[in-house]
């Protein structure tokens, strides 16, 4: 109970009275969609627009990759109905998607190395997982190692060797991007770092690798590991077929990387700096601790969009002969015993399906990693 004096008299309240909910148009669905579709006449002018795009083009592509494709059958099937896709085709060269031409005894290896490799992410990239500097410590130092071994092949324990030639599929977009990834980063960080520096050596060398290799078409970049690095090393020292667009992958992706990172390391306070070296903290630890956790907090749509580009941007090593999934996509299609209208379609479906899959799931991925860490910089 509660009193209430409004000049000479007194009001006893006796119950008291229920929390109302707030108003409906102020949260829940119908909130988020009023502020975020219909918040302004521009706005909802662009929403229907989308919607009637959307109500034009989906159920067309529903109908083709669902309702009247061919799940099952052989080519004549296939050229037999021209309204749906071809996932027979797909059924039919799915290994070949998957290893290219890796030998079909030997294709155990890659499942082995992809699922200890995915369980190993998996392991570090789970927030709440237990030990996971031991995770880190596999899967940087110990899990290429085992990868190279399994895939390459080791005689003395009984695993022949597979030459690179014969790789090939999503066995080649994986890999690429997994060592693009690993090493664009830290390579990237260091690249920042140096730009930053107050050593003028250090930095007209790392702002002229950056502005170099930003400078060129990606495919300049492939052309030259391919062919121009075996000029610069014994021949007994000449990187693989398959090493050479690798170390050209990383090395373009950690100089658009290095810019990321450089933004955020512009966008730190200086009080921070400050502060640790008020401190006494050295130049590296400061550099560790204080830091790059927080820039790189403050770029993670920076580095996952730099992820995302460079993941994509691996169908481009088939111009210097590598089999990666898209081109297997295209080899498999010009089969002539599938021939057929809707082969075609079918494959590029699958393949930008794929794509995408990976693409969103780090898009997701990033924006939960990114409204975690914000939560402590929020007043």
């Amino acid at each position: 109970m509660s009193d209430l004096t409004i000049g000479s008299r007194t009001y006893l309240q006796r119950e008291k009275n229920p929390a109302l909910p707030p108003p409906r148009l102020t949260s829940g669905p119908l909130a988020w969609v009023r502020q975020n579709l219909f918040s302004s006449i521009g706005s909802s002018v662009l929403t229907f627009l989308f919607l009637a795009l959307a109500l034009w083009i989906i159920p067309s592509l529903i109908d083709f990759a669902f309702v009247k494709a061919v799940w099952s059958g052989d080519a004549a099937t296939c050229r037999a109905n021209l309204d749906g896709a071809c996932w027979a085709f797909i059924r039919d060269k799915f290994d070949y998607l998957r290893y290219g031409s890796y030998p079909i005894d030997q294709r155990w290896r890659v499942d082995v190395t992809e699922v200890v490799g995915a369980v190993l992410i998996f392991w570090l990239l789970w927030n709440g997982a237990p030990r996971r500097n031991v995770a880190a410590l596999l899967f940087f130092i110990v899990y290429p190692i085992l990868a190279f071994v399994l895939l390459r092949g080791a005689p003395l324990i009984g695993l022949p060797v597979i030459d690179t030639s014969l790789w090939g599929g999503v066995l080649i977009t994986l890999l690429m991007s997994v060592i693009g990834i690993v090493f664009s980063l830290p390579l990237g960080v260091l690249l920042a770092l140096g730009r930053r520096s107050q050593m003028p050596i250090v930095k007209a060398a790392c702002v002229t690798f950056i502005e170099f290799v930003r400078g060129v078409p990606f495919i300049t970049v492939l052309f030259m590991a391919n062919f121009m690095l075996p000029l610069f090393v014994p021949d007994y020292l000449t990187p693989d077929r398959l090493l050479r667009p690798m170390i050209g992958t990383a090395l373009f992706s950690a100089a658009y990387m290095a810019e990321v990172v450089r933004a955020g390391l512009q966008a730190m306070p200086k009080g921070q700096y400050e502060g640790a070296m008020a401190l006494g903290i050295g130049y590296w630890p400061m550099m560790r601790l204080v830091v790059l956790p927080q820039a790189l907090t403050t770029v993670i749509p920076g580095i996952v969009s730099t992820f995302i580009g460079l993941f994509k941007d691996t169908t481009l090593v088939a111009i210097v002969g590598i089999a990666d999934f898209l081109r297997t996509v295209e080899t498999a299609r010009l089969d002539p015993s599938w021939a057929g209208p809707t082969i075609s379609p079918t494959g590029y479906l699958f393949a930008a399906s794929f794509y995408w899959v990976f693409c969103f799931g780090m898009s997701r991925y990033s924006q939960r990693t990114e409204r975690r860490l914000s939560k402590g910089r929020k007043h």
